[in-house]
């Protein structure tokens, strides 16, 4: 058995310290090639998504069980019947690509710089996303979502003095294998990410 470790006890930041490169989000048109690893360069297929919000990144599961009862009253067996992964982070710049995401690929179009949004209800394309937090240790975690959907997008506001952001929750869609998601932890140089 291990002992405890420190080093080991990390937060999520988006970049890491001494030059070292991490952080964000990513997304390309789902049924290409995943990312195996935590450290090799995304394909050219994939775009960052730029600044998110300090609110990070949330990753949620949740699993719903049925309870089987004895005559008695005892709880003696408890069956998984469902499990749903999400996530969800807020979009800080405001790009035909963070649009696409947002609105769907053929809601947003761009004619020699004018950007044209239709809101409707036709845009929920499936993406695979990418999410890469720079940990403590010199290490890097790279969280990769095979197929996802924006199900959520919250209230987008226009304020003085606030940035706009497009907050969305993504569900995450199992592959072929059954998975939501898959997560690579390793340890990095800063050539890794030069």
């Amino acid at each position: 058995m291990s002992k405890p470790n420190s080093q080991m006890v990390s937060v999520g930041k988006p970049h890491g310290d001494g030059g070292r490169v991490a952080g964000g989000a990513w997304y390309a048109k789902s049924g290409g090639t995943l990312p195996k690893d935590a450290t090799t360069s995304l394909a050219s297929t994939y775009t960052d998504l730029g600044y998110l919000s300090d609110d990070g990144l949330t990753d949620t599961i949740d699993k719903n069980f049925t309870d089987v009862t004895a005559w008695g009253g005892d709880r003696v067996l408890s069956v998984l019947t469902s499990q749903t992964e999400s996530f969800k982070f807020a979009m800080l710049e405001t790009t035909l690509d963070t649009l696409k995401v947002v609105y769907g690929a053929d809601n947003v179009t761009d004619t020699s710089g004018v950007i044209s949004v239709k809101h409707n209800a036709k845009g929920n394309d499936q993406f695979t996303f990418v999410f890469e937090i720079a940990m403590t240790g010199n290490r890097i975690k790279r969280i990769v979502v095979p197929s996802a959907v924006v199900t959520n997008l919250d209230d987008v506001e226009y304020k003085d003095g606030e940035a706009i952001n497009y907050s969305i929750e993504l569900a995450a869609l199992p592959d072929s294998d059954g998975n939501t998601a898959y997560e690579y932890i390793s340890a990095v140089s800063t050539a890794d990410h030069s």
